[in-house]
C-alpha cells in the first residue's frame, strides 16, 4: 500500500497540500507518513486509516475519535491537530489525520541504543509525564491515553541537567468517556495494560500503571510482559541504582489492584516528591509480597503516622503523652492528686473488705462493684493521655480503634469495624461554620479541623477518636489518604 502512495503523491500532492517524503511506520490497516505542509513548509506527520480487509468500523470509530481529542487539546507535550480528510484515489480509500511532527527519538529508541537512564533522570521523565497527564485527566471529559509506552514517548534535548524535552504522542487508542454498559473495546500494549483495560475498562489510575511500568522498563532495561507474574502483579527485584523509596513508589504505582494504586496525577506526584520513608526492617524484602511494608511516613511537625502496605492502609495517631512545661504544671498536680486518692480509695477498700467479709456477700458485690469502677475509670483517664487511636483498611473493613500499651481491651474506649464498600462519603471539615445567632446576625464560628466518615446512615466523627485535635494539615494529609485508598472523592464541608 505504501508504494503506491508514494508513486501516486510523486506526481501530485496527497489532498493537493502535502508532499509524501518518508514511511514511518504501518501497523495493519494504519500507516505513518512524514510530509512536508507545501503551505507552511513544516514538516508534518500523517496517519492514514484505510478501507482494507483488516478494517472495522471500531477502528474508524477510534481514530475519529483520536482527531477529535487532538483538536480538542493545546499542550507543548502533545503534537497539535492540523487536519482531517478524507481520501479517495485509485487502490486507496480511507481518512487521514495531520498533526505537528516532532523531531525526537522515542524512549523505545533510546534504550535500543544503549542509553542507561539514571535515576534522577527516570524521575524527571515521570514528572513530566505526570503533568501531561494531569493535564488529560483533569480535562471535561477526563482524557485517558490507555496506550502509554516507551515507543509513544519521545525525548529530545537531553543535557547535563535534564534528561530531555519530554513528547506524548498516539492517541489512537484514547478514552474520553466512563459510561458503562455498550461495547466496551480492548486497547492497549501487553505488559503496559493495567489489568482493567483488559475487561475493556480504564480510569485516571490506568494510564498511571502504565507509566509505572514505562518507568520499570527504562530502570531493568526488561520488557514488563517479563516481570508480571501469575497474580498479574508486577515484581523486580531490587535495582541496586534506584533507591528503596522511588523503588517503593514504583510498586505503588503499579499494582494489580485499582484499589491498591495511586487513584490521581496528584497523590502520585505528591508521594514523587515526598518520598516514602522507608522502614529498613523491610528493605531486604523489597520484591515485596502482600504482606509486607511498602512504606512509612510521617507529616512535617506531626507526630501521625502512615503505613502503607500492599494489603492494607494503616494510619496511627501516638498518644498524647507528657509536656513539662511550666504552664502545665497545675495539670500534672490534679493529675498527681487524682492518682493519690484512686491510691488511697483502693487501699481502704481491701480494708474494708476483710473487716465486711464475714457480715455478708453483698459487701463483696458493692466492693467488687466500686473497684471495677476506679479501674475502669483509672484506665480512662490513662488512655486520654497515653492511649493510641489507630485506623485499619484493607480489602474488606476499616476499623477504627483505642490502645492503651498496645492493647485494646485495656483502653475500655470500644472499636469500630464496618465493610469498606458501606463506606460512601469523606467529609473534610471547613474551618469557619456559617449561621445566623439569635439575633439572627450571620456570623462565622470556628470549629478544629475533622473527618466525618459516613457508613451507611451513621457518620464517625474522627475528632471524637483522637486525645489530640487534628490541625489543617494533618487533616488535609490524612483525608487525601483515606480518599485515594478508599477511592471516594473529597466532600468539602
Amino acid at each position: 500500500m505504501s508504494e503506491k502512495i508514494f508513486n501516486y503523491t510523486s506526481e501530485k500532492l496527497l489532498h493537493n497540500r502535502y508532499e509524501i517524503q518518508r514511511e514511518l511506520g504501518q501497523n495493519g490497516g494504519r500507516q505513518t507518513l512524514l510530509a512536508l505542509d507545501s503551505q507552511t513548509q513544516k514538516q508534518v506527520v500523517i496517519k492514514i486509516l484505510a478501507f482494507d480487509n483488516d478494517f472495522r468500523w471500531e477502528d474508524l470509530k477510534l481514530f475519529e475519535r483520536e482527531a477529535e481529542t487532538l483538536k480538542s487539546l493545546s499542550h507543548p507535550a502533545i503534537p497539535k491537530y492540523i487536519d482531517y480528510f478524507e481520501i479517495d484515489i485509485p487502490d486507496l480509500q480511507g481518512f487521514a489525520l495531520v498533526q505537528t511532527y516532532i523531531q525526537a527519538k522515542s524512549l523505545q529508541q533510546h534504550l535500543q541504543e544503549g542509553r542507561n537512564f539514571t535515576e534522577i533522570e527516570i524521575k524527571q521523565l515521570a514528572k513530566s509525564l505526570l503533568e501531561v497527564l494531569d493535564y488529560l485527566h483533569s480535562r471535561k471529559p477526563a482524557v485517558i491515553h490507555r496506550d502509554i509506552k516507551p515507543s509513544n514517548i519521545l525525548l529530545s534535548n537531553r543535557s547535563a541537567h535534564s534528561a530531555g524535552d519530554l513528547y506524548l504522542v498516539d492517541f489512537g487508542s484514547v478514552q474520553t468517556s466512563f459510561k458503562e454498559g455498550g461495547t466496551r473495546t480492548i486497547v492497549g500494549t501487553y505488559g503496559y495494560m493495567p489489568p482493567e483495560q483488559f475487561g475493556g475498562r480504564a480510569f485516571p489510575a490506568s494510564d498511571l500503571y502504565s507509566l509505572g511500568a514505562t518507568l520499570i522498563y527504562l530502570a531493568t532495561k526488561k520488557h514488563p510482559a517479563e516481570l508480571i507474574q501469575n497474580d498479574l502483579q508486577i515484581e523486580f527485584e531490587p535495582i541496586k541504582h534506584l533507591s528503596l523509596e522511588f523503588t517503593a513508589w514504583l510498586k505503588v504505582m503499579t499494582q494489580a489492584s485499582i484499589n491498591r494504586r495511586f487513584t490521581s496525577v496528584a497523590a502520585a506526584m505528591e508521594e514523587l516528591e515526598n518520598p516514602l520513608e522507608i522502614n529498613l526492617m523491610h528493605s531486604d524484602k523489597l520484591s515485596i509480597n502482600d504482606s509486607e511494608l511498602l512504606g512509612a511516613k510521617s507529616f512535617k511537625n506531626s507526630n501521625i503516622i502512615i503505613k502503607k502496605y500492599a494489603e492494607k492502609l494503616e494510619i496511627l495517631f501516638p498518644m498524647r503523652g507528657v509536656n513539662f512545661r511550666k504552664p502545665l504544671i497545675p495539670a500534672y498536680i490534679v493529675i498527681g492528686l487524682m492518682l493519690s486518692m484512686y491510691t488511697y480509695m483502693f487501699a481502704s477498700l481491701i480494708w474494708f473488705m476483710t473487716i465486711a467479709f464475714s457480715q455478708s456477700f453483698i459487701y463483696i458485690y458493692v466492693l467488687l462493684f466500686i473497684i471495677s469502677f476506679i479501674i475502669h475509670n483509672s484506665l480512662t483517664f490513662l488512655t486520654r493521655l497515653f492511649g493510641k487511636t489507630r485506623i485499619i483498611i484493607d480489602e474488606k473493613y476499616m476499623s477504627i480503634a483505642k490502645e492503651l500499651f498496645g492493647n485494646q481491651t485495656l483502653s475500655f474506649a470500644g472499636k469500630v469495624k464496618f465493610r469498606k464498600q458501606d463506606i460512601f462519603k469523606i467529609i473534610s471539615t471547613a474551618k469557619y461554620y456559617q449561621m445566623t445567632n439569635s439575633r439572627k446576625e450571620e456570623e462565622l464560628i470556628e470549629i478544629p479541623p475533622n473527618i466525618i466518615i459516613w457508613v451507611g446512615t451513621t457518620q464517625y466523627d474522627l475528632n471524637k477518636f483522637l486525645n489530640k485535635k487534628l490541625t489543617e494539615n494533618e487533616r488535609d494529609w490524612i483525608v487525601r489518604e483515606l480518599s485515594n485508598w478508599l477511592n471516594i472523592p473529597i466532600t468539602e464541608d
